[in-house]
């Protein structure tokens, strides 16, 4: 605010008006000339002043936003971070951009960004994530229970301890004698209402602590009895030996890595996946609906938001809630994750 009243007097003095008007000589012309480049650096020093201080304005409307977003969008997730790890990234980039916390900000009324995801993505996956935010993360476990789609591409010969390239091979095998027609015919085993043994690799639990987490401390763990799951419908894209690459639909608490290397083993060989790609989550499409990460943004969310209200079943579609309070509020974040399981698992959890 000094700047701009400092800017404000330079500007005063630069166009107080002559008493009375002197023919124009070089030196005059001179003079002018420096009163012009005065007058544009002190108009300079207004406008930044100004920016400045709308800047400071802008960030507490900006959490108050940021607070009023509620329901649920999606992102694409690449392949790398855990799924928890996207979603921390994702509310890192939220609260900077509203500058939350602030210090300077009064503490007079405290509000709370819930965000979480529904349906664990693998680190080596990318695709689709849907993410609830605010009263959205009541609807992600509705995610779960829903339909899911995805591009799988096998190896046939490898098996791994995790079911997929990052493990360790613990088994080869010949595959040189598969055939497409081979692959084909032994889908539709798959297909259906089937049971399914889970990997030992997962984010199922065993006295409160994750199987994978176990398995990487080098602790034995024995695999979970096989369960009931449903594959809607389950083809081969393409064969190119010893690659396989398979489109599956299924519903919750499927495991495509299970999948691929009990394909291996009907096949009289092994497999693991090699790539994975979630294309649809619930509506949710990975080509349509999930943001990048430079659309994570505030303002992109709002507009996600508003796109993808309209794909959700009227019972669970929210109403646009309302900012609550004043501009000055301070912001925690309420971190909730979702188990892509069913059952005990299915629960929402605040770390």
């Amino acid at each position: 605010m000094a700047a701009a009243e400092a800017a404000v007097a330079v500007l005063s003095t630069c166009l107080k008006p002559d008493p009375a008007p002197v023919p124009e000589s070089a030196g005059t012309a001179a003079a002018t000339a420096a009163t012009s480049s005065a007058v544009a650096a002190a108009a300079a020093v207004a406008a930044a002043a100004r920016t400045g201080s709308e800047a400071s304005v802008s960030k507490p409307a900006l959490a108050t936003k940021l607070l009023s977003l509620s329901g649920v969008f999606a992102v694409h997730k690449p392949k790398g971070p855990t799924s928890a790890e996207l979603l921390n990234r994702l509310k890192e980039k939220l609260l900077a951009e509203a500058g939350m916390p602030s210090p300077e900000w009064t503490k007079r009324k405290k509000q709370t960004l819930k965000i979480g995801h529904g349906g664990t993505l693998d680190s080596a996956a990318r695709g689709v994530l849907v993410v609830g935010i605010g009263r959205g993360t009541k609807m992600l476990t509705s995610m779960l229970s829903g339909s899911k789609r995805y591009v799988a591409i096998g190896e046939l010969g490898k098996a791994t301890d995790t079911l997929d390239s990052t493990g360790k091979v613990t088994e080869e095998k010949p595959y040189d004698k598969i055939t497409q027609e081979d692959i084909e015919g032994i889908l539709q085993k798959f297909t259906g209402n089937i049971m399914q043994v889970p990997p030992l690799y997962s984010a199922l639990k065993k006295d409160g602590q994750r199987l994978s987490t176990l398995m990487k401390r080098g602790e034995v763990v024995e695999a979970k009895p096989a369960r009931p799951v449903t594959v809607y419908s389950l083809s081969l894209q393409k064969f190119q030996p010893p690659f396989f690459t398979l489109d599956v639909e299924c519903g919750g608490g499927f495991y495509i890595r299970s999948l691929v290397s009990d394909i291996g083993k009907e096949l009289s060989s092994c497999a693991n996946v090699l790539e994975l790609t979630r294309t649809k989550q619930g509506p949710f499409t990975l080509e349509e609906h999930a943001l990048p990460e430079d659309k994570w943004t505030i303002d992109g969310i709002a507009q996600s938001l508003e796109q993808c209200s309209s794909l959700l079943p009227a019972e669970l579609a929210l109403k646009k809630s309302k900012p609550e309070g004043s501009n000055e509020q301070v912001l925690s974040c309420e971190y909730i994750t979702l188990n892509e399981t069913k059952g005990e698992d299915d629960v929402i959890k605040t770390l």
